[in-house]
């Protein structure tokens, strides 16, 4: 496939870049990648034109989009910006969500939203030291995750709660459409939630929506440093895309979206949900 990255460095956006970072950073040489929050971008409310607040500002701090940057973006903004907030109030629990919630000692206005975004609950528990407890489900998009992925950080009201895009990769590709035609250029969009990993503390940026980024770079068949030929080597760019992200969006920060340049990729049509480990392939199932 065509390379997005071959076009020469240009002295002014390249300037801009370093210039108007919170903490200056070096314009990529190549084979050189530099990561950048995009600074400004104002609080997300329902019916917000997120791709034209994304333009307005890139614009005006003096960031033009080039050919091969990709955008970064958590989910809350393009969630907000879709309306898919709700108030607590608006919810009727059932008895499955107040027989839930009373395992877990969650309000069963929120366990009714886990419920009406998942396929099922994988397990519920409360460990004696936990005041509240988790529901792992599995998210109607596939996606295994705590709650799945109803959340009530930084959605900006009490009593509110915030779900994930109808369709993150929908949501993606309509902001990349925008985007390339407003700068002329040709992107990649990753939009990112965080997750708990199984196996391991802490969490991560992850991504659930993808436009022309690949899920995975495929290497197999290619040579290691010292020649030996790689048989299942496929590194998950849009998750390491996401990881990475992470560094720069702080819970308190209010910087939801992250510059990358100098990532060498090529156009993909791949999904997030390329992501998600078939059944068949699951050995903890």
């Amino acid at each position: 496939m065509e390379s997005l990255l071959d076009t020469p460095p240009d002295p002014v956006t390249d300037d801009a870049l370093g210039r108007l970072a919170d903490d200056p950073v070096t314009p990529p040489r190549h084979g050189d990648i530099a990561m950048q929050k995009v600074a400004g971008i104002p609080d997300i409310v329902p019916g917000d034109d997120l791709a034209q607040i994304l333009v307005e500002t890139l614009s005006r701090r003096g960031q033009p989009l080039r050919d091969g940057d990709i955008l970064v973006i958590a989910h809350k903004v393009v969630s907000k910006a879709e309306g898919r907030v709700v108030a607590l109030a608006d919810i009727t629990p059932s008895q499955e969500a107040r027989e839930l919630a009373a395992q877990v000692n969650k309000d069963p206005r929120k366990v009714e939203a886990i419920l009406g975004e998942s396929r099922r609950v994988v397990r519920a528990v409360k460990r004696p030291q936990q005041t509240e407890g988790t529901l792992i489900a599995e998210h109607r998009l596939g996606f295994i995750c705590a709650n799945a992925a109803v959340d009530e950080s930084n959605v900006g009201a009490e009593d509110t709660i915030i779900l994930l895009p109808e369709d993150p990769d929908r949501s993606a590709r309509r902001l990349c459409e925008r985007l390339e035609a407003a700068f002329g250029v040709r992107l990649g969009i990753v939009i990112t939630d965080t997750f708990g990993r199984p196996w391991r503390m802490g969490l991560v940026n992850v991504a659930i929506g993808l436009a022309r980024v690949p899920s995975q770079v495929d290497l197999v068949g290619e040579r290691d440093a010292f020649g030996r030929v790689l048989s299942v080597t496929m590194p998950a760019l849009a998750d390491e895309l996401a990881a990475a992200s992470g560094l720069l969006m702080g819970k308190s920060d209010k910087t939801p979206v992250v510059l990358f340049r100098g990532i060498e990729w090529h156009s993909s049509n791949s999904s997030a949900r390329d992501l998600i480990r078939p059944q068949q392939e699951d050995l903890f199932r």
